[in-house]
């Protein structure tokens, strides 16, 4: 491989052209990037006087299998413009062969590796699928559909608890029209049980009173519920 040097609107004397080979060594070069298929190097000068302090503009073009490396500098003559151009091309070039080196010589990690190599990483079960939160306690959690399930169950999409104040069933229906919902649990203030109005046809409203019946309340142990929240 040759290196090429051209001139842009000017004239490049044999002795510049012999500094070019002098400075860029190719075997440098090829260290470092073993498949360089060509070195372009265009000379061009800057005819407005009052960038007299850069003139000179120098160009260097590395063209290789990877990505294509430039280098450029302006000086106030050619063979300074080259040495800082060369600086640059030699940085880019170090730069460019140490990624290379990085990704050839780290260790390739198991996808069961990257959370203790990669902060925040999702975890992957055992059919690929990242594992939530839920399955961190052993429980394993799956999907269907939208929906989530914990183990075998039951499905609990999301449970709520609020503190309610007993109130009427005017206020509850006041309460529900403010949140938005189809529906409103409250504490009934005359029965201090608990109640649900919900909106059914229009402007039509349904209510539902729960009460306890003592007779299977003393026949039954208390079972655990869940809160319904809207």
């Amino acid at each position: 491989m040759d290196i090429v040097v051209k001139g842009r609107k000017t004239e490049v004397p044999e002795r510049f052209r012999k500094h070019v080979a002098e400075k860029l060594k190719l075997e440098k070069i090829q260290r470092l990037d073993a498949k360089v298929i060509s070195l372009d190097v265009e000379v061009s000068k800057e005819p407005n006087p009052r960038q007299a302090d850069r003139c000179d503009r120098v160009e260097i073009t590395l063209r290789s299998r990877g990505p294509v490396i430039r280098a450029e500098a302006a000086a106030s003559d050619p063979y300074a413009a080259l040495d800082l151009a060369a600086e640059k091309l030699d940085a880019r070039l170090r730069k460019q062969h140490d990624k290379r080196f990085s990704r050839r010589g780290a260790r390739r990690i198991s996808a069961a590796e990257v959370p203790d190599h990669v902060p925040g990483a999702a975890t992957l079960n055992g059919n690929g699928l990242p594992v939530h939160e839920e399955e961190a306690d052993g429980v394993p959690t799956k999907k269907i559909g939208s929906l989530e399930v914990k183990g075998e169950g039951p499905l609990v999409v999301r449970e709520k608890t609020h503190v309610a104040a007993p109130m009427s069933l005017d206020q509850a229906l006041y309460e529900m029209e403010l949140v938005g919902h189809d529906f409103y649990l409250f504490v009934d203030a005359e029965t201090k049980e608990p109640s649900v109005v919900y909106r059914r046809h229009a402007y039509d409203y349904g209510v539902i009173h729960l009460s306890t019946d003592p007779m299977v309340a003393e026949a039954q142990p208390p079972a655990a519920g869940g809160t319904l929240g809207g």
